[in-house]
């Protein structure tokens, strides 16, 4: 008979994010263990190595966004529902520091092609949380929904990089004032 998990992957997943907002792509899965105060097999078992454990960080991120962009969206004014959406992506963000060893890790990231392959999943399906979003809001002078999307996505990521290697002001409000002025624009002010 099979031990139950009292260790959940979430519960390792979130020390894994911990840690390479810490540590940038230098960590070890013993990091992670420490973190998440459990041993080092633990972790190693539930992965198999630390490109599965940022596999599945990976994955679970593509989910969280997703999910945290659709509730932010559910506001009575489409528009301020797809502003809301759009903020939330990188809501969690302050600290530059952090920002940048997250930068490092996706850099290492982009080297290993299954996990760019799935970073290459979560911008899709950001991408089209964005388009779906933005099919429910009146832009007269926007573009279509998916290139509006990849307009927002490419905006968001941009600032969010810009942020993190030139960290003035607060990412949140830089978000904010771009945001802002596309959709001004496009909404024709």
């Amino acid at each position: 008979m099979a031990r139950p998990k009292t260790i959940t992957d979430e519960r390792l997943l979130a020390a894994a994010a911990q840690v390479i907002a810490r540590k940038g792509p230098g960590f070890t899965i013993a990091d992670v263990a420490a973190r998440a105060e459990v041993s080092v097999g633990t972790v190693a078992q539930r992965f198999g190595s630390k490109s599965g454990l940022l596999q599945a960080l990976t994955r679970q991120t593509a989910a969280d966004v997703t999910r945290r962009m659709r509730q932010a969206a559910a506001r009575e004014d489409p528009l301020e529902g797809l502003r809301a959406a759009l903020l939330s992506w990188f809501e969690d963000v302050t600290d530059p520091a952090e920002a940048q060893n997250h930068l490092a890790q996706l850099g290492v990231d982009l080297i290993d092609p299954e996990l760019r392959a799935l970073l290459a999943d979560l911008y899709a399906a950001t991408e089209q949380t964005v388009a779906d979003i933005t099919r429910r809001v009146d832009l007269p002078h926007g573009p279509p929904p998916e290139r509006a999307a990849r307009v927002l996505t490419g905006l968001l990521y941009g600032v969010s990089m810009d942020w993190s290697i030139r960290p003035r002001g607060v990412l949140a409000d830089r978000l904010a004032q771009d945001v802002d002025a596309v959709l001004d624009a496009w909404k024709g002010r």
